[in-house]
């Protein structure tokens, strides 16, 4: 449907051409030459856009615009005068016209303005989409599970939302900890949506992603000629987030250079881009989050302490899929109606065999590795029903448990995490170091056994 503009001009000849030339371009275009009657028409047209004039018999352009913007406050308009000045500039643009051009009109210019003028409704209108898009998606209620461990976080951040009600300024920052794909994202999102900022900006960066003098860039953006491919200004994230939240995914990577840059913002509430000589104020709360031991890396003076205690004024934890219990399956059907839903697809429900398998094996890859397996099966997998067949690990041997009575608690008890890793390292030792035959000795996948290499820092050497 063609965008619909109504032009409010006494000199018909002028009004004609501009009518035209709109036409040839798809645009619906309607003419009169007085106030009264262009507010009528205004009535049951509806445009999108009014091009008025500001001198016009009876009621001038400045009150045909007040009463415009009093019946429809998004509605864009430009103003023409002869006679322009400053002054009338001014008045213009404060009643509420979008632009105001001199008399006599190049057309051209004119549509200039009308394409511009569109283009940021358009943005301003994807913008909001995505932001209900996303709300939809994020929210605490959005953190499926029942967990202790679950209910647990689900009732910090409810704590953390109704304490910043009321507070005065930016926020404290938010450290989130947790192994990778235990979804830190969402409970970033969950903050922000539950909170009174969710108007505003959500904006992520993943600090793993781009080398240190990129991320500067994005993060405090920069002034033209600031480097050699600074060939226009840009604004930085920090900025870009305004009023909203900027969430720093795998803080632990960031380059210590930018670690003390990253500090001082926090510290000041300002920004500066590459290249400016003034500041900005930066108007943002700050979420982070990690899957390394960060106060172990700051000890070690592989993580700057100063910026680690900024950060870590509010934690949370992302519990291990491993450690959810019934959550697992919980989860697991969750995925499998919101594939189903993508593909177009009655979702499959899970087997009793196959959620026995889901709640044996050791998930290293933790949510995301449990939505995406199920993605794969919602696509590959026919039948009304999931088997523990179907799921790769399973199939591997992985989820095969030994007895519970094939083995006596000693009367002192015993070191889980001790026990894994000598178990963990005799499978890879009489396998030679074959990551899928140690899993299968032990009933686990050739990714998990990889977890558990990492996790205890197990090396070759060590099984001599």
């Amino acid at each position: 449907m063609a965008h619909g503009i109504l032009i409010i001009e006494d000199e018909t000849s002028l009004a004609r051409n501009i009518k035209d030339y709109l036409e040839e371009d798809g645009f619906e275009a309607r003419c009169c030459g007085d106030g009264e009657s262009g507010l009528k028409l205004a009535e049951s047209f509806r445009p999108d856009f009014v091009i008025l004039d500001l001198q016009l018999p009876g009621m001038n352009g400045l009150a045909v615009l007040r009463h415009l913007r009093a019946r429809e406050s998004g509605i864009k308009v430009v103003m023409l005068t002869a006679h322009g000045s400053v002054q009338t500039a001014v008045e213009a643009i404060k009643a509420g016209a979008y632009e105001y051009l001199a008399k006599p009109v190049v057309l051209s210019e004119l549509k200039r303005v009308i394409d511009r003028a569109l283009e940021e409704e358009r943005t301003t209108t994807a913008l909001s989409y995505f932001r209900r898009r996303d709300e939809s998606r994020a929210g605490i209620d959005r953190i499926v599970g029942e967990s202790p461990a679950i209910l647990a976080l689900k009732t910090r951040i409810r704590q953390l939302v109704a304490a910043e009600a009321s507070i005065q300024g930016v926020p404290p920052p938010v450290l989130i900890s947790g192994e990778t794909g235990t979804g830190k994202e969402l409970i970033a999102r969950a903050i922000h949506v539950a909170g009174p900022r969710r108007q505003a900006p959500f904006i992520e960066l993943n600090c793993a992603t781009l080398p240190a003098h990129l991320i500067e860039g994005e993060l405090f953006g920069h002034e033209r000629g600031a480097f050699t491919d600074a060939k226009e200004k840009r604004i930085g994230l920090f900025e870009a987030a305004g009023g909203g939240t900027i969430f720093l995914d795998e803080i632990g990577e960031l380059d210590p250079s930018l670690q003390a840059k990253l500090l001082r913002v926090i510290e000041t509430g300002r920004v500066r881009r590459l290249g400016a000589s003034r500041e900005i104020a930066a108007d943002v709360r700050v979420v982070a989050a990690t899957n390394r031991p960060l106060k172990e890396l700051a000890a070690e003076g592989r993580f700057r302490p100063d910026l680690y205690y900024r950060l870590s004024v509010v934690t949370l934890e992302a519990p291990p899929l491993r450690e959810r219990g019934e959550d697992i399956v919980l989860l697991a059907e969750h995925f499998l109606r919101q594939h189903a839903r993508r593909y177009g697809r009655q979702p499959p429900g899970l087997g009793a065999q196959a959620r026995q398998a889901l709640l044996r094996y050791g998930w290293p890859g933790n949510v995301r590795e449990l939505r995406n397996l199920l993605e794969q099966i919602v696509v590959f997998h026919h039948g009304d029903e999931i088997e523990a067949a179907v799921l790769p690990f399973a199939r591997d041997g992985a989820a095969q448990v030994l007895p519970a009575e094939g083995f006596v608690l000693p009367e002192q008890g015993v070191d889980l995490e001790e026990l894994e890793r000598s178990l963990t390292l005799q499978a890879l030792t009489r396998t030679g170091w074959n990551m899928t035959q140690a899993g299968r000795l032990l009933g686990m996948s050739r990714d998990a056994m990889r977890y558990r290499v990492d996790k205890y820092g197990l090396r070759l050497e060590d099984g001599s």
